[in-house]
């Protein structure tokens, strides 16, 4: 089995092919016992409170700090410690993985994500991409540490290096019968008890340092400011046609699913806002759902050569959006100044690499303070409960005096030390601490 194929917030990442779309009765039962579950927590009037708690929040409203927490790798350690996988299907046991994540944030983890009665299913769907691949050296999946060969070398970067010939526009296909299948077993089983509804991530964010990195290699990527300044503009520039003909294909075969909702969006935090059309079941477009950008990879690089290098080709992506989302691990106090000006930016990173305080300032009450905390405090067997009571208490102390709308995001968590009740005790500090400063 699978474990962690449901990523930040419970997002299928991928769907399953014809030949994976079986449900036995077996399996059926099992799911719909832990549906039942799960429609009885949505059911509660505090999920319904959660859900215009968030609205407010991301609408720019007086709310107390949000908590989320979405654990990554760390599911895998924690799962098998709190439930025993029952169904025998392959697709089964990931939706039976799903719920069980479900029921652990209603029953053990108890921060203000969301539960609602609602199943959410992807399309199996392929994304060419670029049309070239770097060549992996290590098991990723297998809990090791990689690199990689990048596939364009310093003489591929010279004058007669076709950009547009190597790297393609991205094509999406989608496998309709699978995907049918799979759905009308989803209605199937669950229909009476939760809401079967479509939601796909086709990126994760519209990243364009990242892909350049791995075409090139990270060391490269920093000596090509430098020595291959005009391909690099190119390289950026061929990324963002390939995003913004992706994006005009999904409009125009309404493809989007909405991010508005109970739905993990950028690099934390949940996407429920009244501030975009959050009514429509099927986007009309991209400027009905949130945008996400980032380029941790330049993290050291100078603001100047950020702004001249990345940004433009940002704001040509997020002129396409209603509202957007920037940042994730990279320090955006150096950089704020010409990442401010990104269109309707609403929702912004603040992670342990940025000066906290002084994107406090920066901040105010304009956006959402989205802060990553680190996640090192419930990586250890034991955690120093005064540790993170002190540093969160001085973030919420910053936030308050500065009037900025803050969540706190546990998130990255690469290992929990095997202790899940590091997890449920971190949300707990995090309540007593927001109480005494709110």
């Amino acid at each position: 089995m699978r474990f962690d194929q449901c990523t930040n917030g419970n997002i299928f990442m991928h769907g399953w092919t014809k030949e994976q779309a079986v449900m036995s009765d077996h399996d059926k039962a099992i799911l719909q016992e832990l549906a039942k579950k799960m429609a009885a927590y949505a059911a509660r009037p505090e999920e319904e409170a959660r859900i215009q708690l968030w609205r407010d929040h991301n609408d720019l409203k007086d709310t107390r700090p949000l908590i989320y927490i979405d654990l990554e790798n760390g599911w895998n350690e924690l799962l098998p410690m709190e439930f025993t996988c029952q169904c025998e299907g392959e697709m089964a046991q990931e939706w039976e993985m799903w719920l069980h994540k479900e029921l652990i944030y209603a029953e053990k983890i108890k921060c203000d994500k969301p539960i609602e009665a609602k199943f959410y299913i992807p399309y199996q769907a392929h994304n060419t991409m670029w049309g070239v691949e770097k060549k992996v050296i290590g098991d990723v999946k297998g809990g090791e540490a990689i690199t990689w060969e990048s596939p364009i070398t310093d003489d591929m970067m010279e004058d007669d290096f076709d950009v547009k010939e190597f790297i393609k526009i991205p094509q999406i296909t989608i496998d309709w019968e699978a995907t049918e299948a799979y759905t009308a077993i989803a209605h199937d089983v669950f229909d009476g008890i939760l809401t079967v509804e479509r939601r796909h991530w086709w990126w994760w964010g519209l990243e364009l340092t990242h892909p350049y990195a791995d075409l090139r290699g990270l060391e490269n990527m920093l000596y090509d400011f430098y020595d291959y300044d005009e391909k690099m503009h190119e390289i950026l520039g061929r990324f963002t046609e390939g995003y913004l003909a992706m994006i005009d294909f999904l409009e125009e075969n309404k493809l989007f699913t909405p991010n508005t909702g109970n739905c993990y969006v950028g690099s934390g935090g949940l996407g429920i806002t009244g501030d975009l059309n959050a009514a429509a079941a099927v986007p009309n477009s991209a400027m009905d759902i949130w945008g996400f950008h980032e380029s941790q990879e330049t993290s050291e690089v100078s603001p100047e050569m950020f702004a001249e290098f990345v940004l433009p080709y940002q704001l040509k992506l997020a002129e396409r959006f209603g509202l957007n989302y920037y940042g994730c691990c990279e320090g955006l106090d150096r950089r704020w100044d010409y990442v401010k000006n990104l269109p309707r930016l609403r929702r912004v990173s603040v992670s342990q690499w940025a000066d906290i305080p002084k994107m406090s300032e920066l901040l105010g009450g304009d956006y959402v303070f989205c802060h990553k905390v680190s996640p090192t405090d419930i990586a250890v067997p034991v955690i120093d409960e005064d540790h993170i009571r002190t540093r969160l208490h001085q973030v919420l102390t910053d936030c308050k005096r500065c009037g900025n709308h803050v969540e706190l995001i546990m998130k990255d968590n690469h290992t929990i030390a095997n202790k899940p009740e590091n997890v449920y005790r971190w949300v707990q500090i995090a309540k007593e601490e927001i109480a005494k400063v709110y």
